[in-house]
C-alpha cells in the first residue's frame, strides 16, 4: 500500500489530548510543517512528545475558552480531540466549531453508534475500532488528497478526500475525468454508497476516487476549483 500526500501549505493545528494517538498525530503534523499546540489536563502527558518538540504544550482542559485561547485556537485551522472521553471530545468540537469557527474538526468517539449520531449532526468522528492517525489527518487538512490503495504497477490510485463546501449541491459525478479519474464510492454520514452517478455533494462527504496516478494534481485542482473542468487558481496548485 502506498500513500500519497499533496499539502497547500503550512497552518495551525490544535490538538487536544496527549495519549499515544494524540501525541503521534502531533508530530506526524510538526513533521509535515505545520504549526502545532498540543493541549492536555496533565503536564506529564507530554512526556509522550520529543525532547525537540517544535510546538506549543499547554496544560489545561480542551472546553476551557482560555486554554484554548492559550493553545491559539483562534487562529487555527484545524482542531483533534483525541482524549479518552467521548463527551469531553464531543464538547470541545463543538466549541471549536462554534465558537472559533474552525472549519476542520475532528473527535475522537469510542461508541461507533454515537459517532454516527454526531455525524449526522456535521461533527466528523472516528470510533476507535476504526481509527488511524491518518483517518484524522484527511479530516483535519481536506485539501490533502490521501492515496489508500495503489495497483501492482503503481499507476493506478484510489484515492480519498473530504467533499469541499464549494462542490455542495452540485452534481458528484462530474468530478470524474475521462480515462484519467472516476468516481467511484462517497460515504455519506458514515454510510458507505455506490449510487454516485444520481448523487449531489453534502458537506461531511468523503469522495472515493480511482485516478492514474499522473493525474493525481489534476484531480486535486478539479476538487480545489470547485467547478467542473475549471482548474484551481495558480495559487492553489503544487509546483
Amino acid at each position: 500500500m502506498a500513500t500519497h500526500a499533496v499539502l497547500h501549505g503550512a497552518v495551525h493545528v490544535v490538538v487536544v489530548g496527549c495519549g499515544r494517538v494524540g501525541s503521534g498525530l502531533a508530530v506526524g503534523l510538526a513533521e509535515q510543517g505545520h504549526s502545532v499546540a498540543v493541549l492536555d489536563r496533565l503536564a506529564r502527558s507530554f512526556r509522550r512528545l520529543p525532547s525537540a518538540w517544535p510546538g506549543t504544550t499547554v496544560v489545561g482542559s480542551g472546553f476551557d475558552r482560555d486554554d484554548l485561547d492559550r493553545a491559539g485556537a483562534k487562529t487555527a485551522e484545524a482542531l483533534a480531540a483525541v482524549t479518552s472521553g467521548d463527551n469531553s471530545n464531543i464538547l470541545t468540537a463543538r466549541i471549536a466549531r462554534e465558537n472559533y469557527g474552525i472549519a476542520n474538526v475532528v473527535a475522537r468517539i469510542y461508541d461507533p453508534r454515537r459517532a454516527e449520531i454526531y455525524q449526522r449532526l456535521g461533527i466528523p468522528t472516528v470510533a476507535t475500532v476504526t481509527w488511524t492517525i491518518d483517518q484524522v489527518l484527511r479530516r483535519l487538512l481536506p485539501q490533502t488528497v490521501t492515496g489508500e490503495w495503489t495497483d501492482s504497477t503503481g499507476q493506478l490510485v484510489l484515492v480519498e478526500h473530504l467533499l469541499p463546501e464549494s462542490w455542495a449541491g452540485k452534481r458528484l459525478a462530474d468530478l470524474s475525468m475521462a480515462g484519467q479519474a472516476s468516481l467511484v464510492a462517497v460515504t455519506r454520514s458514515g454510510v458507505p454508497r455506490l449510487d454516485v452517478d444520481a448523487m449531489v455533494g453534502q458537506e461531511g462527504d468523503v469522495l472515493h476516487v480511482a485516478v492514474m496516478k499522473g493525474a493525481m494534481n489534476d484531480l486535486e485542482n478539479r476538487i480545489a476549483a470547485g467547478t467542473p473542468g475549471v482548474a484551481a487558481p495558480e495559487s492553489r496548485k503544487r509546483p
